[in-house]
């Protein structure tokens, strides 16, 4: 099968990476052989520990596995300061994570990672614990603890693994209970910013069949992040977990495992590190699209801002100048929400009026049964069940907007809404009831924001969230999902050459799910357009028309269903031609089908005011949840059924047993997904298709030095198909698929030079190219074209451009939307900063039907990404460390250790522009072990990052909708501490 062409300095990098891996280890054995070293070595000496693994569903050393896999034991993780994902990723080549938006997170394996937004995306790394696929894990959150180790299989796992391991795995083997005494270990620490962490384990047998584990942790600390709105401190922790496992072993054949674990957060932990901006000051895009700075963005650059606006009041109004005058500003006039706001240049500092919240609860049990079916047989049953919720909420941009009890808009409405009911059509003022919701105590106690829920009536049906005189902007995100799955699989365990492994997997979701944006500008325009509405009704003669407000006053992406349902079935041959040479082939068929019920609401509809729920309002016709159907719809019901068959197959090569080579195809499969319900203009797809690749790799596995030496190398070649990858639409993402190439070349190494002395070694090189795929900009619809006009639509808060096409120019487009303008009484178009195009504030569909066929109004100007790199993908990495055990006497001993490693450069977003660009890092990690006779006690101190680098990990854009701010993720900041310790 063709991979595709990759440049040949690239190849010849990879390869002379994976030669020079292999020759390093023949040399060695050479060496070996020729000075006459024992290849078993004596008794006294120290050779690098055996590592048993699962990773192909049964139970055998590493080095005797024909893939590439990083498996860390529990010693691995303590002496590499391993607490959590982020640290994870320093120890495995090719391995990238990042915290991302909401309660997600991103592990890159090999530069395929998760370029998919949307919560009918799946993960292209497949999280396992205790081989029980997770959809929901609370991995990013989690603290490691009592872990037995952790494999991470890197490439697609087609076969034993299935749907969703396109990037690879990582499964999380926990401790089980032993037989042999009771025992148990605690372990206290105390660190900076105020951390403290308790985390202990018992093992308790009642007799040698039936034993039981408890093991827990908890941790509390201070936030990284300082407010200085308040000299607070936020994203701090406060969460714990629990875990119990009873293992059963009814004889030599059968073990039972029944595995619970519990998880809870509470705490102000924030969604971003902060969010950057260069503020475009004529206020169509919100922010700059050529470059990141840290201002707030223009206020009349989202959605909130455009619907607010003298110039949107006015247009709604037929230009009635007392309506204009209850804007909250004029889009050309200045900023009075964020204009004047500072945003602290240091990225560990924010100035935000509200507290973050952050509850995650998450409970999953396991039963796993192994059974011996005779000698020749074994079967395998696994069952697990999860429930996970999480409800999180932060300051829209992490800024104090300015007061608006002075607004000399809000000002106007309150004495509108003041003035007698006489004065109005049919004797009633449409706007007080209104006015007595959104400031119930005057202008002087503050003006008030929806609490978000269901109801959608918000301030105007008694759900406030807060009263002050800036208002309040938030986000709250709310999730809930519920998963249960059951695998079983058979082995065979013959004596001749050929042996096989066959098994099947059902699996099944439910997932509900709210994103709310709240600010009291939404609220506010809720209730001018909806008393307009009733304004316009009755002076039409509809006097019994009731006041209404315009509902929700909110934004919300409702989902309150999205089922997934999964099934696969497969199996593997082993096959041993000789005792050197050993063939494996396996196959697997995986089928997802995906249902999904779900809607966008903001200023959808008129709500009479009374109504306890929105969607009891007469008026919800004029509200249509799925523009693709005829009719009114209250919700888009979507659903996507994808299939595929994967496989895998391996030869690998023993010429001795301290060496295997191995060469294999493999074949991955992401299932497709459904796309948000968008208006047709849009131009978006309702669902995407499946994802797959094919990878092509040669790998070496060694042991020399008679066993002081371990050495792994590999090298391979990917080719992406339907890769999914995502794009902003007005206030929402949807995905496309596109094709890339990827190669690149990995290392591993342990060391004993001498006794007491460890060094451990990983290095990757990683090459990844996008192949066609032409998408907008989010940042620059104008696709860098100088005849292009952006446009702000004021009745949305979304972007459009006035595009050109055969007979236009330049000249003429900006004379349509000044035409256009004229007449809606709006302002010619004006240069756009940070782009070669202008810029004008307009209504999109109003220039689509000016426009004809010498220009076209589009979301913007396609650019073409064939070239770039995958984002999250940098070039090199590479992790070192090195430890030396002094024995002091009686028993004690002394361990320093220093671990370095690095990341280079690598972008944020596919577009590969400068300000995507993150740029390459180091950290470094270090601690001193002082341990008693037998490690029946220790005492540990640390340091974490220790040069203090502030590096960014990853951005996420938002979208235009709210300005195309850059939300940004960094490191965490350098920890100090000491940890005590002890066996029960």
């Amino acid at each position: 099968m063709r991979i595709g062409r990759c440049h040949r300095s690239a190849i010849s990098s990879a390869a002379s990476f994976f030669v020079l891996g292999m020759a390093a280890g023949h040399a060695v054995a050479q060496v070996a052989q020729v000075s006459g070293v024992e290849q078993a070595p004596p008794a006294e000496a120290e050779v690098v520990q055996k590592v048993y693994v699962t990773a192909q569903r049964q139970f055998q050393l590493l080095q005797d596995v024909p893939m590439a896999v990083t498996a860390l034991t529990a010693s691995d993780l303590a002496s590499r300061q391993i607490n959590n994902a982020l640290d994870l990723q320093y120890s495995v080549p090719n391995l990238t994570f990042t915290k991302a938006q909401f309660d997600g997170a991103t592990f890159t394996i090999r530069g395929v990672g998760e370029l998919c937004t949307g919560l009918s995306c799946d993960p292209a790394t497949a999280i396992h614990i205790n081989d029980m696929p997770v959809l929901q894990s609370r991995i990013f959150e989690t603290e490691f603890f009592d872990l037995q180790r952790i494999e991470v299989l890197r490439g697609p796992q087609g076969t034993l693994y299935g749907r969703n391991a396109t990037a690879g795995v990582i499964n999380f083997i926990t401790a089980r209970p032993t037989f042999d005494k009771k025992h148990g270990s605690i372990q206290v620490e105390a660190g900076s910013y105020d951390t403290r962490r308790v985390t202990g384990m018992l093992n308790v047998p009642f007799n040698d069949t039936v034993g039981l584990r408890l093991a827990g942790t908890y941790l509390k600390r201070n936030g990284y992040t300082r407010n200085l709105f308040d000299n607070s401190r936020i994203d701090g922790r406060d969460l714990y977990a629990l875990r119990t496992t009873l293992r059963i072993m009814a004889g030599k054949s059968t073990t039972l495992d029944v595995i619970g674990s519990w998880f809870r957060e509470d705490d102000n932990r924030t969604r971003f590190t902060k969010q950057l901006c260069a503020r475009d000051e004529v206020g169509i895009m919100g922010c700059r699209a050529d470059r990141l700075g840290t201002d707030t963005p223009n206020f009349h650059g989202i959605v909130a801002g455009a619907l607010v606006s003298r110039e949107l009041f006015a247009i709604a109004s037929g230009g009635n100048p007392m309506i204009a005058g209850l804007g909250l500003s004029s889009v050309y006039g200045p900023d009075p929400v964020y204009g004047g706001v500072p945003s602290p240049a240091d990225v560990r500092e924010v100035s935000s009026d509200m507290q973050p919240s952050y509850r995650a609860d998450n409970a999953h049990l396991i039963l796993r049964l192994e059974q011996k079916l005779g000698d020749r047989y074994a079967l395998t049953i696994t069952g697990g069940y999860v429930r996970d919720q999480s409800d999180q909420r932060t300051d829209f941009n992490l800024a104090a907007a300015n007061p608006l009890t002075a607004n000399p808009g809000l000002l106007n409405f309150a004495a509108l809404a003041g003035a007698p009911g006489s004065g109005f059509p049919g004797g009633v003022n449409p706007f007080t009831p209104a006015a007595q919701a959104l400031f119930p105590n005057g202008l002087a106690g503050g003006v008030c924001t929806s609490e978000p829920n269901r109801q959608y009536t918000g301030v105007y049906g008694g759900h406030v969230s807060v009263c002050s005189p800036r208002g309040a902007e938030f986000e709250r995100w709310r999730d809930k999902t519920r998963q249960r799955m059951v695998e079983a699989h058979v082995d065979s365990k013959f004596d001749g050459p050929l042996n096989f492994l066959v098994g099947a997997i059902y699996l099944d979701s439910r997932r509900d799910n709210d994103y709310f944006v709240n600010l009291f500008a939404l609220d506010y325009s809720a209730a001018v357009l909806g008393g307009l509405t009733t304004l316009g009704q009755r002076a039409a003669g509809n006097l019994a028309y009731p006041n209404v407000f315009l509902g929700p006053g909110f934004y919300d992406s409702e989902l309150p269903e999205l089922t997934l349902e999964s099934y696969g079935v497969f199996g593997e041959a082993y096959y041993d031609v000789s005792k050197k040479l050993k063939l494996t082939g396996g196959l697997r068929y995986s089928s997802d089908e995906k249902r999904q019920h779900q809607r966008a609401v903001l200023l959808s509809f008129p709500v009479p005011f009374g109504i306890p729920d929105a969607f009891e309002s007469p008026y919800t016709s004029a509200y249509d949840a799925d523009a693709s159907l005829e009719g009114s719809q209250l919700y888009a019901h979507q659903r996507t059924k994808s299939s595929a068959v994967t496989g895998r197959f391996v030869a690998d090569y023993r010429p001795d047993k301290d060496t295997l080579y191995f060469a294999s195809y493999s074949r991955g499969y992401k299932a497709g997904g459904i796309n948000p319900a968008t208006p047709v203009e849009f131009q978006a797809s309702s669902d995407f298709k499946k994802e797959t690749l094919d990878a092509f790799e040669l790998g070496a596995r060694n042991t020399l030095l008679g066993g002081k030496l371990s050495l792994s190398t590999s090298a391979f070649a990917v080719r992406y198909n339907d890769l999914q990858i995502s794009r902003l639409v007005a206030r929402s993402a949807v995905n496309d698929n596109a094709d890339a190439d990827i190669h690149g070349a990995e290392l591993e190494s342990v060391l004993i030079p001498v006794r007491g002395f460890r060094v451990n070694l990983s290095a990757s090189f990683l090459k990844t190219k996008l192949k066609e795929l032409s998408i907008i900009d989010p940042r620059d619809p104008s696709g860098g074209r100088t005849d292009v006009v952006v446009i702000k639509d004021i009745a949305n808060g979304s972007n459009c451009a006035v595009i050109p096409a055969a007979g236009g120019s330049d000249a003429g487009a900006n004379e349509l939307v000044a035409a256009v303008n004229a007449q809606l009484g709006l302002r010619a178009p004006v240069p756009l900063p940070g782009t070669s195009a202008a810029g004008a504030f307009s209504i999109c569909d109003a220039l689509r039907a000016a426009g004809g066929s010498q220009y076209t109004v589009a979301n913007g100007v396609e650019v073409n990404l064939a070239g770039n790199e995958l984002p999250l993908s940098p070039r090199f990495k590479l992790s070192s460390g090195a430890e030396y055990t002094f024995n002091l006497g009686d028993g004690m001993l002394l361990v320093p250790r220093i671990d370095a490693h690095f990341t280079g450069r690598t972008f944020s977003s596919a577009f590969n522009k400068p300000h995507d660009r993150l740029k390459g890092y180091a950290n470094v990690n270090a601690q001193v072990q002082l341990s008693g006779p037998e490690k029946q006690w220790f005492v540990r101190t640390y340091v974490q990052n220790l040069t203090g680098n502030d590096a960014t990990t990853g951005r996420f854009i938002s979208t235009q909708a709210a300005g195309t701010s850059t939300n940004i993720f960094v490191l965490e900041p350098r920890r100090y501490g000491v940890v005590v310790g002890g066996q029960l």
